[in-house]
């Protein structure tokens, strides 16, 4: 059992929560297993599929787009998956996801970006997860708007799909502990369960092994522009690309998490992303990109996951503010952000 502590409209705040993961916050008191409602059940294929009461018929959730300040590829696995060591960030880059109770059995979404509007959405898919999971019949309505860009490096998708899992727990009040979000978080893809946590941590694994990291970002940090060129890049092709060379023992990974438990400033060399190198020499735009935004003023440029997005840190804000400015005029996508702990007002139930 956790209890839910009023501070504000929609804006609830967790006595404590389970293992470092995020507990979003919804108007309820307490909950607990008991209050699991399991009536109006009904038999189909020989499985019992329950109906939930739910007084508040649409939810708002934030979701959240996240940088890497490292990326270390240690190697590629059995299971055909890479090794990785990376450090995750959440900014503020979001995209808003509006849930609304449905009398039928199903999930369906409806977004801004029409192509995105198919069963194969990790966000319906994150329904569809929680519903088999514990039986339910209850159905779900998902609004998706769209302001993270899409296969940019920039983990929307997946922060969409965690999202929703994090949303359903606490509007739904689902009996659904930390192990089994974790699980459902990694069966969907290996970003997603780095977007349970409070913002900052080190992902190990295919992304799964979470350690959270307190809430800490360097001042040198503090403005962070997002420059998206036009070209797409595909992550399967570029993990495809990657040659052993460019392996790493996760030396700047460790590095700079050590840094941020210290409270202080990790070095540029050290926020190192081990797919920067063949981005850069299979895709010429995403090179210029980078030759652009240190031509804009950044004194430092580097790539968000597979990209083709790059961050850029400033400590001013009059810097980084001319600095997007001018590489928008240049007809790149741009968005001048921070970093984020989303600990409160992420879940807004009517």
């Amino acid at each position: 059992m956790f209890s839910l502590v009023y501070h504000s409209p929609c804006t609830y705040l967790p006595q404590n929560g389970i293992n470092g993961l995020l507990l979003s916050h919804i108007c309820a008191v307490v909950l607990d297993k008991e209050q699991y409602s399991r009536h109006n059940a009904y038999m189909t294929d020989g499985k019992q599929h329950l109906r939930i009461s739910v007084q508040n018929t649409t939810c708002f959730v934030r979701s959240y787009a996240k940088i890497n300040l490292t990326l270390d590829v240690l190697g590629k696995r059995a299971d055909g998956y890479h090794e990785l060591a990376t450090i995750m960030q959440m900014v503020d880059l979001y995209d808003t996801l509006c849930l609304t109770t449905l009398a039928e059995d199903r999930v369906s979404i409806v977004s801004t970006q029409p192509e995105l509007n198919n069963d194969n959405n990790l966000a319906v898919r994150a329904a569809q997860a929680v519903r088999q999971h514990l039986s339910l019949a209850q159905g779900v309505q998902i609004e998706l708007h769209k302001r993270i860009p899409m296969a940019a490096g920039l983990g929307g998708g997946s922060s969409n799909a965690a999202a929703i899992l994090l949303a359903l727990r606490q509007w739904w009040q689902l009996p659904l502990s930390a192990e089994e979000m974790l699980s459902l978080a990694a069966s969907l893809g290996s970003d997603v369960p780095f977007f349970l946590t409070e913002g900052l941590a080190l992902c190990e694994g295919r992304g799964e092994r979470l350690t959270p990291l307190p809430t800490y970002w360097p001042p040198s940090l503090r403005w962070l522009l997002l420059v998206k060129p036009t070209i797409g890049v595909s992550t399967a092709t570029v993990f495809r690309n990657l040659p052993a060379s460019d392996y790493t023992d996760g030396v700047h990974t460790r590095a700079v998490y050590t840094v941020l438990l210290a409270k202080g400033e990790p070095f540029p060399e050290d926020m190192r992303n081990g797919l920067e190198r063949g981005v850069l020499e299979h895709y010429p735009q995403v090179a210029q990109a980078r030759e652009d935004i240190l031509k804009a003023g950044a004194s430092f440029v580097r790539l968000s996951g597979s990209g083709p997005t790059f961050f850029a840190p400033f400590s001013e804000l009059a810097r980084a503010s001319q600095a997007q400015q001018c590489l928008h005029d240049q007809g790149y996508q741009v968005h001048l952000t921070r970093a984020i702990h989303p600990n409160s007002g992420n879940v807004c139930i009517f």
